[in-house]
């Protein structure tokens, strides 16, 4: 297990293109709708954020580079290839296993959109399917149909990119239990390496929200939702594909390695409108609207704001990230980054979790257990705050 020592450069990069082709209904992600946006205005910006992160904090060997939104396929074949010559003129040394990883919508991903990607060094595309009926696709504004996963996977393909994910949702209004079945039988047909299933989490600030307040957001119930998560994790597993975290699965070796960097509280920079970056115990949040964010580029780094992490604050982050991972925290981990053992630290809170029999013991460490990957927000809840409250 890797562990990051403190004064290396961080060797993950996230980068967020804002843009979209609509907003959808639960989303509360920093993204604008596309129409009559500055596109290479804020690929400039980014382009001068980069220039001067790296001064601060100059790179090594980069082992992930990730690019979310919005949707990052809504650039046009030359904007991504401004884009992501711009990413490795500013971030040359690039591991030879290196995983480059960019969120795709279906339907945004032409043949010559995505040999642009390949060619500008993507290796990696992470789909956002979300269902396999076009019915509740309408219903959660997306703006892709079932027919357009097939082509966009099949576009991807014909251009060498085969390490690909789609993410799935489940607890979507008006969905049934066999409903999320099929998806998953379809979802599983395809044969990837790599799945992404995770809850409708009803989020301020977006239609649902209102809906949901006006009682007008037909949810399953709690019973057919945990139905629904039971199957997925039933069926993943029968496919052969590991779940090495809450809502991840994979065949073995295909897990997604940069979300690991957060998992496991390693540093990475963060670029872009609204990003979050972690280096060197300090985390910094970018400015999020695109004129502010283009205009604040141009005078020096666009932050919103920054700020150091107290060790406390890093040692429960550490936890609460750590157990979403299903092989759990080892000591020698957490003794890597803080210089101290686990157990003295957080003795009350391990112990009560084991109790519950939400935690079980594994090698020198701590995983959820099958319980408690039910009930995992209980058990990070005891986390929180766990040594900053007075």
């Amino acid at each position: 297990m890797t562990t990051q020592t403190h004064g290396r450069p961080p060797e993950a990069v996230y980068i967020h293109i804002p843009f979209c082709t609509n907003k959808c209904f639960y989303c509360d992600f920093n993204s604008y709708v596309l129409k009559d946006q500055p596109v290479m205005d804020y690929l400039r910006a980014l382009d001068q954020e980069m220039e001067q992160t790296v001064k601060i904090t100059p790179p090594g060997v980069i082992r992930t580079i990730f690019v979310g939104g919005g949707t990052p396929t809504v650039l046009k074949p030359d904007e991504m290839a401004y884009f992501l010559a711009s990413v490795r003129r500013h971030f040359p040394n690039w591991a030879d296993d290196i995983e480059f990883s960019m969120e795709a919508n279906p339907g945004t991903t032409d043949i010559d959109k995505l040999a642009v990607m390949k060619e500008g060094g993507v290796n990696r595309v992470s789909f956002g399917v979300q269902a396999f009926q076009n019915e509740l696709l309408t219903g959660i504004g997306r703006i892709h149909n079932v027919d357009d996963v097939y082509r966009s996977l099949e576009n991807a393909r014909a251009v060498g990119l085969n390490n690909l994910s789609v993410d799935l949702m489940f607890g979507l209004p008006n969905q049934t239990v066999d409903m999320l079945a099929e998806s998953i039988r379809k979802a599983l047909e395809l044969e990837l390496p790599h799945y992404s299933i995770y809850s409708l989490k009803v989020e301020e600030n977006t239609l649902f929200h209102t809906l949901f307040n006006k009682n007008k957001l037909p949810l399953p119930n709690e019973e057919d939702e945990l139905q629904m998560y039971l199957l997925l994790m039933s069926k993943m597993e029968e496919a052969g594909y590991g779940q090495y975290e809450i809502s991840n699965f994979a065949k073995p070796g295909m897990e997604s390695r940069h979300n690991i960097t957060y998992w496991r509280n390693q540093d990475y920079y963060g670029l872009g409108a609204g990003a979050h970056g972690y280096v060197g115990r300090n985390r910094h949040i970018n400015i999020k609207g695109v004129n502010p964010y283009v205009e604040a580029a141009s005078k020096g780094l666009p932050r919103l704001d920054s700020y150091p992490v107290t060790p406390e604050e890093a040692m429960e982050d550490f936890m609460m990230v750590g157990l979403r991972m299903r092989e759990g925290i080892s000591d020698a981990s957490f003794r890597a980054q803080f210089g101290q053992s686990m157990e003295d630290i957080f003795a009350g809170s391990l112990h009560k979790m084991l109790n519950a029999g939400l935690l079980e013991r594994v090698g020198d460490g701590y995983r959820l257990s099958k319980q408690g990957v039910l009930f995992g927000n209980d058990v990070f809840g005891e986390f929180v705050g766990a040594l900053t409250e007075v």
